[in-house]
């Protein structure tokens, strides 16, 4: 597979993502709490993980790989809880704006790590993004006066523990096999959600009453399809350049608040987020110029 095509599922994963403020709106407004959502989530997300994980993937973790993608975890059970509390205290496309910030966390984080300087074409890209984000969140149009400060914090919480689940991702036991991956970081994850959020709606006919019907799409967009598709493309192009293919996210749940919860956008939020595909394009043309380069250098190697 190649690098641009590893570059696509991250941004598909992204977009994926993207979709789950607005599925979370729409089963606040039915009456349901964001602790049985987020666990709903989480129940139908595990449990397809472990049949997919049955039919296709019988891998045998080490018992050591195992304790490592289980406190994992945690990073993917942190965006969760944190994420649905913002969105259960802040508008749709303003808490995915606090949640965006892993863009630059994310880059940060590289850079502290493995202790390079990040690309220039990186830098330009985040800058480009975080100018965009101020536009397509309705910054630009309504600043930040009236917002709930605890949202605000469960906001920036999110993003850096998304950014901590983008790097280890790319990082932490590249050589298991996806699904048996990412049942045991979404097990680890599932645990604390249950602990955080007790899971009463198993028993109590919540989930029957009609929670399935968010518990289900948001355990596929917002657990099997990123959480796979982040654990195929993350290694294969890096924690950085995967950070500012996330950025997909925004533009998606900007979309889907304007399709699924009739809320209104300004042609300023449109040009955030032109600017947003704009700064995410960049590093992909980086990519595909230095495989033209790598290829003309072989040509001529090839005709010396």
């Amino acid at each position: 597979m190649k690098l641009l095509q590893y570059a696509l599922l991250v941004f598909l994963g992204a977009c994926s993502y993207g979709t789950l403020s607005s599925i979370m709106k729409l089963g606040i407004g039915e009456g349901f709490t964001v602790p049985e959502i987020v666990g709903g989530q989480y129940f139908f997300g595990w449990l397809m993980l472990v049949v997919m994980t049955l039919l296709f993937s019988r891998h045998k973790l080490r018992w050591k790989q195992a304790a490592v993608l289980l406190a994992c975890g945690l990073s993917v059970s942190c965006t969760s809880i944190t994420y649905g509390l913002a969105v259960g205290e802040l508008p749709a496309s303003i808490a995915v704006v606090f949640l965006f910030q892993f863009t630059w966390i994310g880059v940060l984080l590289e850079a502290v790590v493995t202790r390079t300087r990040p690309e220039p074409m990186k830098i330009i890209s985040v800058i480009i993004l975080l100018v965009g984000t101020v536009f397509a969140g309705g910054l630009a149009d309504h600043g930040l006066s009236g917002l709930s400060w605890k949202g605000a914090v469960f906001g920036i919480i999110s993003a850096i523990s998304f950014a901590i689940y983008i790097f280890v991702s790319g990082r932490v036991a590249t050589d298991v096999p996806i699904l048996t991956k990412s049942l045991s970081m979404i097990t680890g994850a599932m645990v604390v959600v249950f602990l955080m959020f007790p899971p009463a709606f198993i028993m109590d006919g919540t989930l029957v009453d009609g929670l399935w019907k968010f518990g289900l799409p948001m355990g596929l967009l917002g657990i099997i399809i990123p959480v796979i598709f982040f654990g195929i493309g993350v290694p294969k192009i890096g924690s950085g350049l995967g950070t500012i293919l996330g950025a997909a996210e925004l533009p998606a749940a900007v979309v889907m608040s304007v399709l699924v919860l009739r809320e209104q956008v300004t042609m300023l939020q449109w040009a955030g987020i032109v600017l947003i595909l704009g700064g995410i394009c960049l590093p992909q043309l980086t990519l595909v110029n230095q495989k033209k380069a790598n290829t003309r250098e072989k040509i001529e190697r090839t005709g010396a």
